[in-house]
Formats: C-alpha cells, structure tokens, sequence
C-alpha cells in the first residue's frame, strides 16, 4: 500500500477513529486502525472496540492500493506533531509502515489486515433520516442523565422508542440514573413505524455527538434491535445496542405535582452555584425555602460553614421546604434555553417535574433529598 494525503485530512480523520479504541486493551490488534486505500482516491480508516466501530472516508492519492493496521494513538500523536501544510506519505509493506513528512520519517510495526474485527450488522430494517441539529438536541438534553453504574447496565444509554399514546405519533429520547431523569419527545420521523425499543450505549451516544459537530443536514439512522448505525456522510458509526430491558419510566413522571414555581432560569442557576461552593463534595445538598414569590437557597455544611441567597420568581402556593442535590439541578437548568422555567412540586419527598413550559419538548424529573 502506498499513499499521500495531507496532514489536516489525514489528522481530523484519526481524531473521530482513534477515541474509539481503548487505550487499554488484551488484544492487540483492538489498540490499531485498519487502514485501506483504495484506487478511487480515498483512504478507508476503521477502528473498533468490538462494541463500537467508525469507518472513516477521507480523499488521498492513492500509488498502490492495499491495507493494513497500525497502532491508532501512535499515528495519530505522529499526525498531531507534523508541521502544518505538510504532505503525509504513507507507505506499508512486509509487517512496517513507513511514514513520511518533510525531514520526518517513521517505520512502525503493524498487523495484518485479515485479523482486523468487524461488526456483522446483519439485516437493519428500520431507517430513516433525523437533521443533525435535532440529534445533537436529543443527546444535549439527555445524556447527563445516563447512568455511570455498571450494575445497572441497562441505564447506561438513551432509550430510544416510538409511541403512539398522544393525537401525533412521536419519538421518545430518555435518560436516567434513578436520581433524575430526561426525556425529550420529537414527532415521529418517517421509516421509523416499526422501529423497536432500544437502548443505544453511552460510549457511542458521547462519539456521535462529537461528529455530529461536523455535520450539516440530516443523519441516516438504521437500526435492528441489536445494532444502529449512524450515516454522517464520510463516517459512518455502527453499535452494539445494550441487551436489556429499560424501566418504565413514564411512571415517575409525575402528574399532579400542583405547587407551581415560575423564574428565569439564568438567575436560579447562579444562585445554585454561588450557594452550593459550601455545599460537601458528597451529598451536593442545597435547601430551597418556598414562600410567596421568593425562593431562598441555602447550603450549610458543618466543615465549611453556610451560604444563603434569595432569588425572585413566582410562587402563590403554600410554604414549604425541599432539598436537592446541586450538581443535578445545575445540570438540568444548563439544558434549559428559555427566560422562563416552571417547577411543578407536590412535596419534600415527591418527585419534581422541570419543564420551559407544557409545550416544550424536553421534560425533566429530580428527586428530592434530605436536608
């Protein structure tokens, strides 16, 4: 195989495939990219970690086709530290790759290709096309609320499912880790009728959303209930999906919640922020006193001492107090783009419904704690 293409192509490239290999990994050909170059005038990155895999088409001029793998973070650390504007040559033959650039050349080892790991996709029958903006939302909004625990394997994506429950067919994106949960609700996109439920991993939700950043228009979607693939027009990402059944969730969202509060979002998240300085690493616990149209915030923490702050918003319900943990409400008020946000409360130890307003189409839910 031999190749020439330029640094900045060949750079951006390597950073979508090298964050999905491991840096850690048993088997050494997990911890390489597989590159082909083909005589079309395009170089074929591909990098796995047998859950996840990204297939990368970036345009080269290609000498000699052919393929082989070599360690990503090396050639990609080599990339980064090539000078700007440089033409990259790369060339393999009998278990070496030979890199070229300006003064700079570099001979590492590599493996074959035919021992490179692919997903069998098997049949995808449900496809259709989201814009990348409305991708990008549907992640924003509910990934700070997938869970981290690996016992609860099947909260460590975004549940992905349709419905038909309302007067419009939509789509369902939700979140959880037990202590908040997201949701956000899009009409329902067409090819997407019988899509089953599915719970897409973390891993793949955090590198979609980095190319998504490169992306303008729409994003082919094709699924089965095992796998997804994301089209993004020179990558395509496919993905084990997590093999589990995830909670019913609509039944912590709650419906009478009939303590209502109004204020501007921006403010009530500085608030929480100022106060929760004190606040323990452990329990994050921030006090919220209710009163007629004023909210008081307070923290006390027997290292550190106390922190209280008032701050306006609308509230004609009676008096009471509730607690919650100021890391999760900082990161649902992050998530809300209006001047105006509505907290419906029912009591101290009932969940709260977070919301811009009835019509909006992300919705969250926050437990309370003990203060």
């Amino acid at each position: 195989m031999k190749a020439t293409i330029e640094r900045a192509t060949l750079l951006k490239g390597l950073s979508h495939v090298q964050s999905v290999v491991e840096r850690r990994n048993t088997i050494p050909i997990l911890s390489n990219v597989l590159l082909e170059a083909s005589t079309d005038g395009h170089l074929k990155m591909m990098a796995t970690d047998l859950d996840l895999q990204i297939n990368e088409q970036v345009p080269a001029a290609v000498d000699q086709p052919g393929s082989t793998t070599v360690s990503a973070h090396t050639l990609f650390d080599i990339a980064r530290k090539l000078p700007e504007g440089s033409q990259v040559s790369l060339s393999a033959a009998e278990g070496r790759m030979t890199i070229v650039a300006g003064r700079a050349r570099f001979s590492l080892g590599t493996l074959p290709r035919d021992d490179f790991p692919v997903i069998a996709e098997g049949e995808l029958p449900t496809q259709f096309e989201l814009p990348a903006e409305t991708l990008k939302q549907i992640i924003d909004k509910t990934r700070f609320a997938i869970s981290t625990e690996e016992t609860r394997y099947y909260l460590n994506g975004i549940f992905l499912h349709v419905a038909t429950d309302g007067p419009e067919p939509v789509l369902k994106a939700a979140a959880t880790d037990g202590h908040r949960l997201a949701r956000v609700t899009m009409p329902r996109p067409e090819g997407a009728e019988q899509m089953p439920d599915v719970i897409v991993p973390r891993k793949c939700v955090g590198e979609l959303r980095k190319l998504l950043d490169e992306v303008d228009g729409s994003v082919g979607v094709s699924l089965s209930g095992t796998k997804i693939r994301f089209d993004l027009g020179r990558a395509i990402l496919t993905s084990k999906l997590i093999d589990g059944t995830f909670p019913d969730y609509s039944r912590v969202i709650p419906t009478g919640n009939d303590k209502i509060l109004k204020l501007d979002p921006k403010s009530f998240m500085e608030g929480v922020d100022r106060v929760s300085t004190i606040a323990t690493e452990k329990t994050r616990a921030v006090k919220m006193a209710l009163d007629r149209d004023r909210i008081t915030l307070s923290v006390s923490s027997p290292e550190n001492g106390t922190a209280a702050e008032e701050v306006p918003g609308e509230y004609t319900a009676p008096p009471f107090e509730i607690g919650f943990n100021s890391r999760y409400l900082l990161d649902i008020l992050g998530q809300i783009d209006s001047d105006l946000v509505e907290v419906h409360l029912a009591d101290a130890s009932a969940p709260t419904l977070i919301r811009e307003n009835d019509k909006a189409p992300a919705l969250y839910v926050l437990m309370p704690m003990r203060v």
